[in-house]
């Protein structure tokens, strides 16, 4: 639990050491990787404290305020990749098990397309 600053800010505290780590990336690199995080679903801040990406870089990207016609294009090609390996992963089950996996794959990878 949290604890309200005198100023009534509720926010948890910075993340506790060793846990973010310094940025090493290119600018090309970082928007790569924070697209292919997004694409898994990855959290923008778990991929900032992670990788070491400016939060507010990832924030942008996401919210299509930097790079938009090449950030998004990333996370489609990224979905496409995750959605065939999800595809290849399921073919270790058998008979209705795999079939209803293979659905709903299908299901999440048509959802993320709208989006």
């Amino acid at each position: 639990m949290t604890q309200r600053s005198s100023n009534g800010d509720a926010r948890t505290p910075s993340p506790p050491y060793g846990y973010s780590r310094e940025c090493t990336h290119t600018r090309e690199q970082q928007i790569h990787i924070v697209a292919e995080f997004h694409a898994h679903k990855i959290r923008p801040s778990r991929i900032a404290y992670r990788v070491g990406i400016d939060i507010a870089f990832v924030e942008e990207l996401i919210a299509g305020e930097t790079e938009v016609e090449k950030f998004p294009r990333l996370v489609a090609y990224y979905r496409r990749q995750r959605y065939a390996q999800r595809m290849h992963d399921s073919r270790v089950r058998s008979g209705i098990a795999r079939y209803e996996l293979q659905q709903k794959i299908e299901s999440e990878f048509q959802r993320d397309a709208e989006l």
